[in-house]
């Protein structure tokens, strides 16, 4: 973006989550950055215990930024995203927490000084935004947003197990922990289906994730053909069946779609192998479960309780993102 010397020069707001942040050395980077493009004063908003980051947001967007930068948690990115939908007014990822799930899927730079730069001189690219109703066992319903992942199951369960101090202390490696304990007393749910509005169907599966985009943290590729802005939703159902098959999950998750697929000769061994039916993929554009008994959820990595219902679908191109101009590089 250009300098703007109107008598109403643009101007940003940042939703920031307090304790993930250091504010003072934002602060520093955004106002200078903001007073090199031509931008007036910068507008800050904090996120609260009460508030994920949606208030904080639609309080901005009352007085018409040019531009939202969001610097939190993959949890405070979900809610200024949601409060972002349809709106058209750019959302700027400032890498913080843990995962930084949509900028690593995005490939955008996860050091400070450039995110800020983009969110001043880059260019804007539409994607799509996953919705997700989820259904309580009283029969309450909630609707949210989610960028990169939803999931019912032992994979919600991983998350709620996971030491808080822990995840502080090593990041994303603390979901290791989670997951092992969660493992030892994960059992296969039964989910009642509809896919795309179609006849219902039974499913046996530990896990179940909607993805609108694939990566996450270490290296993992999640869902190979996930893509943010092609309209679907990628579904993945872990199943595994015998002593070893996780083994096999792990396998098909980690070496082939986290290795293999990175080269030719590696994605040849993969045409020419046998599926692994211990995980399933499949696509569409809304996906309505039903669970019994009621299961752990998650969006983007934030624990949301036990559900008995995930009605989840696509929105496409309802969220502008800004990203790093290619003369700018990331």
């Amino acid at each position: 973006m250009s300098a703007d010397s109107s008598p109403n020069p643009p101007w940003a707001a940042v939703v920031f989550h307090g304790e993930k942040v250091d504010v003072e050395k934002l602060r520093h980077l955004v106002d200078k950055a903001a007073a090199e493009a031509g931008f007036a004063e910068t507008g800050w908003f904090k996120t609260s215990v009460d508030d994920a980051g949606q208030e904080a947001t639609r309080r901005a967007l009352a007085k018409k930024p040019a531009v939202v930068l969001a610097a939190g948690g993959d949890g405070t990115v979900r809610a200024v995203a949601e409060a972002l939908r349809s709106t058209d007014v750019p959302l700027a990822l400032i890498p913080s927490g843990t995962g930084n799930l949509l900028a690593r899927n995005l490939d955008l730079s996860l050091s400070l000084a450039p995110a800020v730069t983009a969110a001043f001189t880059g260019e804007d690219r539409t994607i799509d935004l996953g919705m997700a109703e989820i259904t309580r066992a009283d029969g309450a319903t909630e609707e949210h947003a989610f960028v990169v992942v939803a999931g019912i199951g032992l994979d919600a369960e991983m998350i709620a197990n996971t030491n808080s101090k822990l995840k502080k202390a090593v990041g994303w490696l603390a979901y290791l922990d989670g997951g092992m304990r969660a493992l030892t007393e994960s059992e296969p749910a039964h989910m009642y289906y509809q896919l795309d509005g179609q006849s219902t169907r039974h499913l046996s599966a530990h896990t179940l994730m909607m993805g609108n985009c694939g990566s996450l943290p270490g290296g993992m590729l999640l869902i190979p053909e996930a893509k943010l802005d092609d309209g679907i939703l990628d579904f993945v159902a872990f199943k595994p069946r015998g002593r070893f098959g996780w083994l096999r999950v792990w396998n098909k998750i980690w070496w082939e779609n986290g290795v293999l697929r990175k080269s030719a000769l590696g994605r040849k061994i993969i045409d020419v192998s046998r599926d692994v039916r211990d995980v399933a993929y499949f696509r569409g554009r809304q996906l309505v479960v039903e669970v019994d008994p009621a299961q752990e959820c998650q969006l983007d990595g934030d624990e949301f309780g036990q559900v008995t219902k995930i009605h989840t679908w696509v929105e496409r191109a309802v969220l502008t993102v800004r990203m790093p101009s290619p003369r700018k590089g990331h």
